[in-house]
């Protein structure tokens, strides 16, 4: 007995302990590293094959088709009276022939329906709507009274407390084949409804081949099931009536660092999973979907809080449940601009939810990780964002605390821990740099090279500013998730259309 106690007090137990910590640590760190280099490497071939592929591309062909499939733009609006009418013309811009736009207000307490009533001359109609998915009641339904909004269609229902809901509810109006969800602040491009159904395009024709005289449709093709694009910040951009005249970094901090991010991920991360196709998720803000396998896979839960990837994954389950073959495509080119919390407050808000809804999706989904019936979505996919992204923070956090007790119990390897901080740190550094300069050689979306060297120097800070709020704000969603604290949704606290005039253009944010 006392050879026992000896082992837990005098401290053996807490070396071999620490030991052992110290080599998982180390071995999921290396991993990690090496997926997010694969996935860079992955990226940049992605690109390249898809710049090559559409650089003679004459996308006037699907304009002036009669052929072109039509597309349903689904925008939720919950208290978007600073922004709504301005974004509202924005959607209803689109060089497309066929689409609608559905604007469903999720029982908005400001002035958001009065404002889009007034402005675009709408009436209450009657509606034929058949509730297909799952949302709260649809109070009214307007359509304008001017034939130049005749795409336009208004949703007055009761609020879901979600987008999920809302974007039920517009789906369940919806009168096309494809359907864009989008959120009623972003600023699109006028081209994003034919850049993202092109991949829905390019997979129908390729499945029809002509043997012996004959039309015929292949068996084993794989069907796309949804598209989605690179998001970037409005913040600090020049928009006039809803279209994008100039794009600018960001210049508060914040949502610097998240289009930074966003660049990161989109550029470096999405289309890796692209390549592959195992894309997780395409971004809620700006993401295309087939209506039917949508439908058929039960719509988005209304109760999730990572609608974006719970919708994938309900989808890609439907198609292997059912043995059919389908594909997820990321377009790398920025089609969408979204305003960034400018606030710690909003900031922290958002993030919070985003943990607590991963941790919601692993949990509901769990059937899928490591299940070799859902191919490469349970033995990808699934693992890859259990280990790499929702225990991330924790072991990072958890790691944090074990140097502190190292450096408190004189223990640590001060040679060996600055190496592995300086060689972490300049790795982080180099992705990113990686990322923002081939997204600025590729697409050149800022003006000039002094705005993307600038964002670039975020990177130095972002492991001591910024990350360490990405993990702050994790752990606090997962803590919400555990003892299964009530979701409030808040508003974002839009900063509009706000700035001097410049050449009739206004800067957002």
């Amino acid at each position: 007995m006392k050879v026992i106690i000896d082992f837990f007090t005098k401290g053996i137990f807490w070396q071999i302990l620490g030991t052992y910590y110290q080599f998982a640590v180390f071995l999921y760190g290396i991993v990690l590293l090496v997926a997010y280099g694969t996935l860079a490497l992955l990226s940049l071939v992605s690109i390249r094959r898809y710049m090559k592929k559409n650089a003679s591309v004459d996308y006037n062909i699907i304009v002036e088709s009669p052929l072109a499939p039509g597309i349903s733009v689904i925008a939720p609006a919950f208290n978007e009276g600073i922004t709504i009418i301005s974004n509202v013309r924005s959607l209803l811009t689109f060089n497309y022939p066929k689409f609608e736009v559905i604007i469903i207000n999720d029982g908005s307490t400001d002035d958001t329906l009065e404002k889009l009533i007034k402005e675009f001359e709408l009436v209450e109609v009657e509606y034929a709507y058949m509730q297909r998915l799952n949302c709260k009641p649809v109070k009214r339904i307007f359509k304008s009274t001017n034939l130049a909004y005749d795409k336009l269609a208004v949703v007055d229902k009761v609020n879901g407390k979600s987008k999920a809901d809302a974007s039920n509810a517009g789906i369940n109006i919806s009168v096309f084949d494809y359907f864009l969800c989008t959120d009623v602040d972003c600023i699109l491009d006028k081209d994003t409804l034919i850049k993202l159904i092109k991949p829905f395009m390019d997979e129908e024709t390729s499945t029809v081949r002509e043997i012996n005289g004959d039309v015929q449709i292949q068996e084993d093709f794989k069907r796309v099931i949804a598209t989605g694009a690179t998001l970037r910040m409005v913040n600090s951009c020049d928009v006039d009536e809803g279209l994008m005249i100039r794009v600018r970094p960001p210049r508060r901090f914040l949502p610097r660092f998240q289009e930074m991010e966003y660049i990161r991920s989109f550029v470096l991360g999405k289309m890796g999973w692209d390549k592959i196709n195992s894309v997780p998720n395409v971004s809620g803000g700006l993401g295309m979907f087939d209506k039917d396998v949508a439908i058929k896979a039960g719509g988005y839960d209304p109760l999730s809080l990572a609608e974006d990837m719970d919708l994938i994954t309900r989808m890609g389950s439907y198609m292997k449940d059912n043995k059919k073959k389908y594909s997820v495509k990321y377009v790398p080119v920025t089609l969408c601009w979204t305003e960034g919390p400018t606030t710690l407050k909003v900031f922290g808000r958002q993030r919070a939810r985003w943990g607590r809804g991963l941790a919601q999706l692993m949990s509901i989904h769990r059937r899928v990780i490591f299940n070799p019936r859902y191919g490469r979505m349970g033995m990808i996919v699934f693992p890859y964002h259990f280990f790499f992204e929702l225990l991330a923070p924790i072991i990072e956090f958890s790691g944090i605390l074990f140097y502190i007790y190292l450096i408190l119990t004189h223990q640590i390897n001060w040679p060996f821990a600055l190496i592995l901080l300086i060689f972490v740190y300049t790795y982080s550094i180099m992705i990113t740099t990686v990322a923002l300069l081939w997204d600025q050689i590729t697409f050149k979306y800022y003006k000039t090279w002094g705005e993307t060297i600038g964002l670039c120097l975020m990177a130095f800070l972002e492991p001591f500013l910024y990350h360490p709020l990405i993990m702050f704000f994790a752990l606090k969603g997962y803590f919400n998730f555990i003892v299964g604290r009530k979701h409030v949704w808040g508003d974002m606290q839009r900063q509009g259309f706000t700035g001097a005039k410049k050449k009739g253009a206004v800067k957002v944010g």
